[in-house]
């Protein structure tokens, strides 16, 4: 069918309520707008689905929720009745209707013959994971968009493990959902028969001091915080989303006596009315923190995402100012502190393992051996850094203690498969405790890193590309590249340039050819002559392509500067 003809279909369907037919019709002269809405149903990739919300195919709304929520369970249902019947667990944001699809997957689940564990009301991300793998659910849902604008919401799925869904599962999923009628194929329970029937049982408190106890054993010197806690002061904020309680209480169990919340950001509301993005990684949504840390004299600012599985900090440089410290820097601070900690604790684990992905600083890496880890890359995404944990030991050749990604994201411990707000919550404020007992900020301990393992500079180039015309763009940009490698950029040569998507790498200079462990993703990269690496690719999640440019130095000028002049090249590829 042509995107007119499924408009029309969905507007003659008895499945949508008169509201949504009034906004199809609304739309009926705009023939852009009714292409973007139908062209195509979202495409549901390992990370499942996300897009803006609204009524149609390529939006997220009940019937995309319940149409993959019936694939979800088609596939599930052909695991065997043993791996059916363990269930599936169910987990919400504070995003506008969050609840609502999250009540909508659990009665289509529970229509299928399958057991929902769901959520009473909102909690972070990373107690889904938990619960998952707590309860030995076969499968987990949970409703988040992370720290997308407020128009956008999302459907994330895992698999038994607590992490996210393999590409196989993942595949099968998206295939079903192209044979299935969007309507006529979900099967559903009424919500109250499903709980009185206990086909739907609701996880609370119970769940969350189980979660809390983990999280708290990740803790290696309490001693400390004990000793500051008196004069150590924090600023948090969970940006209106659910960190709003766990985090808090953690601290305080963690020890600390001054935790000074955002009151305005501690106000549930997905319409994120404080802040233009509730994103950790843009500095303008600290603003509020800002104004509370310097009224308190606060030692550092922690603020977690939405669904609260990333955190992002400021630190207070000594004078009053709060400077942002990025992801690759807080997990460098936090790996190196790891590492010392631990080892002071008598909790370092034989064969200890850091992990990253391949967009992460080279920092971590030099972190890591020079204290006699062993470091491991993997592709952008927590399902990748869970697997990789999950080999390392299940076979022995390692034990992993810590495993992040540049954008913020953390995994410590072993009760969880995903990035988690709430226990690097705990181990950041433990370490710049740990610091402010030094007579160290933060910011103080990072440039002593740099001094170190010598200095580093990242940053990340996104190159905004939306609409139907973006995603060409992004496809042209992508074979571009790859049609005409560049042997040059910004007049300095490239050495190797790799293919993630084959696992290929070309030496520039005799064209001789080799292979990488990692393939099957659609990135890029260079290995510059400067000893800088240029990385792109294209966002799941968002009409974007991403360059990272990853550079060290002798001095931080050398570093900035080799930053700024690959930018410049960055910024040319939008054309």
């Amino acid at each position: 069918m042509s995107y007119r003809d499924t408009y029309e279909a969905w507007l003659a369907s008895s499945a949508l309520s008169e509201a949504e037919k009034a906004e199809l019709e609304g739309i009926r002269g705009d023939d852009k707008e009714i292409e973007s809405r139908f062209f195509s149903q979202l495409e549901f990739g390992t990370a499942g689905l996300r897009g803006t919300m609204g009524a149609g195919l390529y939006r997220m709304n009940i019937h995309v929720i319940r149409h993959a929520t019936q694939a979800f369970a088609e596939v599930i249902l052909a695991e065997g009745p043993e791996a059916s019947a363990r269930g599936v667990a169910v987990c919400f944001d504070c995003r506008n209707n969050s609840d609502l699809f999250a009540r909508e997957a659990a009665r289509v689940m529970a229509g299928n013959g399958i057991p929902v564990r769901l959520f009473e009301s909102l909690r972070p991300t990373p107690e889904l994971s938990f619960a998952v793998r707590e309860y030995g659910c076969i499968a987990g849902i949970n409703v988040t968009a992370s720290h997308n604008p407020k128009e956008y919401n999302g459907y994330k799925v895992y698999w038994q493990d607590g992490a996210q869904l393999p590409p196989k599962h993942a595949d099968e999923v998206a295939k079903k959902m192209r044979e299935l009628d969007v309507f006529a194929c979900v099967k559903t329970m009424d919500y109250d028969q499903a709980v009185a029937e206990g086909k739907i049982v609701l996880m609370g408190r119970e769940t969350d001091e189980k979660f809390l106890a983990h999280s708290m054993a990740q803790v290696n010197d309490r001693a400390v915080v004990e000793k500051v806690a008196d004069t150590f002061k924090m600023v948090y904020t969970p940006f209106h989303g659910t960190g709003y309680q766990l985090i808090p209480e953690a601290l305080g169990r963690l020890g600390m006596k001054h935790v000074i919340c955002v009151p305005e950001q501690m106000v549930i509301d997905g319409n994120f009315p404080t802040v233009v993005s509730p994103n950790p990684e843009n500095p303008e949504g600290f603003a509020l923190a800002v104004e509370l840390a310097k009224e308190h004299g606060a030692d550092f600012i922690l603020g977690s995402d939405p669904d609260a599985d990333r955190v992002g900090i400021m630190v207070n440089t000594g004078g009053g100012e709060y400077k942002v410290i990025s992801g690759n820097q807080t997990g460098v601070l936090l790996l190196d502190y790891l590492i010392g900690a631990m080892k002071r604790a008598g909790k370092l684990p034989p064969n200890p393992v850091a992990l990253k992905t391949i967009v992460t600083t080279e920092m971590a890496r030099k972190v890591a051996e020079v204290n006699g880890l062993t470091c491991y890359d993997t592709f952008t995404g927590f399902k990748f850094l869970a697997e990789k944990k999950d080999a390392l030991e299940g076979s022995g050749q390692g034990n992993v203690i810590m495993a992040y990604e540049e954008s913020y994201g953390y995994m410590l411990g072993s009760f969880v498969r995903d990035k988690d707000a709430v226990t690097a919550a705990v181990a950041l404020t433990e370490m710049a405790a740990w610091y402010f007992d030094q007579g160290m900020t933060l910011y103080d301990a990072l440039l002593a890193l740099y001094e170190k393992y010598g200095y580093y500079a990242e940053r990340t180039m996104n190159l905004v590309m939306p609409g139907l015309d973006g995603l060409k763009k992004m496809a042209a940009l992508m074979s571009g590249l790859r049609e005409q490698p560049p042997a040059e950029i910004a007049g300095v040569a490239v050495l190797q340039q790799k293919d993630y998507k084959d696992g290929g790498v070309v030496n520039v200079a005799d064209g001789g050819r080799s292979a990488m462990e990692l393939s099957g993703s659609n990135v890029l990269r260079y290995e510059m002559a400067d000893g800088t690496s240029l990385i792109v690719r294209p966002s799941g999640t968002e009409p974007k392509v991403k360059v990272y440019i990853l550079a060290n130095g002798k001095t931080k000028d050398e570093a900035d500067g080799k930053v700024a002049k690959y930018a410049v090249w960055a910024e040319s590829l939008k054309g």
